[in-house]
C-alpha cells in the first residue's frame, strides 16, 4: 500500500477514585490549578459530581494501557489479515466446486472466456476424485464439463449432436480414416459410455474441437489413453506429429489429471495442427486446434498453413483440465 494507515486514538479516561461518602453529603473540593481534571470523568453519569483532591494528578498509567491496546489491536489485524490470505490461497490452489478463472485475456492473445464453474452434482453423488469414489466417476453432466466458446467464436454446428451428445462415428471422423475402424471397436471393448464435444472458429481462423468420452471407469480411461497417445490411431491432418516432453504441459500443475501434447512437423498439409489429450478419472478429453492456410490470392496459390497460437492453445487445454480435475 502506498499509505499506512494509522491506528485511530481511543479517547482518555482517567481513574477516578469511589468517593467515600455518598456525593449529596459532601462538599465540592476545589482541585489545584496544576492538575487537569478530565471532563469525559466529570461528565459521566457513572461518576457524577467534582473530582476529589486526592485523584492522582499522573496519567501514565492509562496511556500505557491505550499504547497496549493499539498494539493488541494491530496484532490481531495482522492475524486477520494472514489468515485471509491464506484462506484466497486454499481457494485459488483448490478450487472445489468454485467458480473458474477465465484465465484473463490480455494483450497477449489470450481468448475471452466467459465466466465458468464446475456443474453441480446430483443429490448424493459423490465428486469424481472423493475417497469412495474408486471409479473417479464424473457425475455431473457430461456437456456441461467441456468448455464453452469463448466471446467472439463461431460455433461449429457439426459438433452440436443430438442434445448435445455425439455419436461415435462424428467423433471417430476427427482421425484418420484407415484408423478408424479399429478404434471404435476399442473403444466398444473399453466401456465407452457417452461422448460429448464442442468447437468453434475464431476470428483469426483458428478452429477448435473439444471431445470429452466418459467410460465406465477410470481403470479402462487409462489403457484407452494409452493406446491413443502411442498413435494407434492419429488426428486427421496431423500424421505426423512429435509429442511434447516437459515445459508448460508439465508445469500447468491441474490435480487429478494428466495431459499428452502433440504439435504437427512440417511439412503441413492444408491445415497445421496441435492437439493433446487429457486424462482425469473416467474421461478423457481431446482437445485439436488448427490453423488454415490461407486462400490463394492474385497469383492463384494459396498461402501456407500456419500453426495455431500457442497461447490460446494453452489456455484451451489448462482451462478445459481444470474443469474436469
Amino acid at each position: 500500500m502506498s499509505e499506512t494507515l494509522q491506528p485511530a486514538e481511543e479517547p482518555q479516561q482517567a481513574e477516578t477514585p469511589q468517593p467515600s461518602e455518598p456525593p449529596q453529603e459532601r462538599e465540592p473540593v476545589a482541585v489545584e490549578s496544576s492538575q487537569q481534571q478530565d471532563p469525559v470523568a466529570a461528565e459521566s453519569p457513572q461518576q457524577p459530581g467534582p473530582v476529589p483532591a486526592e485523584a492522582p494528578a499522573t496519567v501514565a498509567a492509562p496511556r500505557d494501557r491505550r499504547v497496549l491496546r493499539a498494539v493488541l489491536r494491530w496484532t490481531a489485524a495482522v492475524v486477520v489479515f494472514g489468515l485471509v490470505g491464506a484462506a484466497t490461497a486454499y481457494g485459488v490452489t483448490e478450487q472445489k466446486r468454485t467458480d473458474l478463472p477465465g484465465l484473463a485475456t490480455e494483450s497477449d492473445g489470450r481468448w475471452d472466456f466467459p465466466a465458468m464453474e464446475k456443474p453441480p452434482l446430483p443429490d448424493g453423488s459423490p465428486a469424481p476424485f472423493a475417497d469412495g469414489n474408486d471409479s473417479e466417476t464424473h457425475y455431473a453432466d457430461l456437456r456441461k464439463l467441456v468448455l464453452p466458446l469463448p466471446r467472439g467464436a463461431r460455433p461449429d454446428r457439426a459438433l452440436a449432436g443430438k442434445d448435445g451428445w455425439l455419436p461415435t462415428p462424428a467423433y471417430l471422423d476427427a482421425y484418420e480414416k484407415d484408423a478408424r475402424q479399429d478404434l471404435g471397436q476399442q473403444l466398444e471393448d473399453d466401456g465407452l459410455r457417452q461422448i460429448a464435444a464442442r468447437g468453434w472458429t475464431t476470428p483469426d481462423g483458428t478452429h477448435t474441437r473439444i471431445y470429452a468420452l466418459r467410460f465406465t471407469s477410470a481403470a479402462f480411461t487409462r489403457i484407452v489413453h494409452a493406446d491413443l497417445t502411442d498413435n494407434v490411431a492419429s488426428p486427421a491432418d496431423a500424421p505426423y506429429a512429435d509429442e511434447e516432453y516437459g515445459g508448460w504441459a508439465e508445469k500447468a500443475n491441474v490435480q487429478y489429471t494428466k495431459r499428452n501434447v502433440f504439435t504437427e512437423a512440417k511439412p503441413y498439409g492444408r491445415t497445421a495442427v496441435r492437439y493433446a489429450y487429457i486424462e482425469a478419472g473416467d474421461v478423457i478429453a481431446l482437445v485439436i486446434q488448427s490453423g488454415e492456410a490461407a486462400k490463394a490470392g492474385k497469383s492463384g496459390e494459396a498461402g501456407k498453413a500456419a500453426l495455431p497460437p500457442r497461447i490460446t492453445f494453452q489456455q484451451t487445454v489448462v482451462l478445459q483440465s481444470q474443469l474436469l480435475g
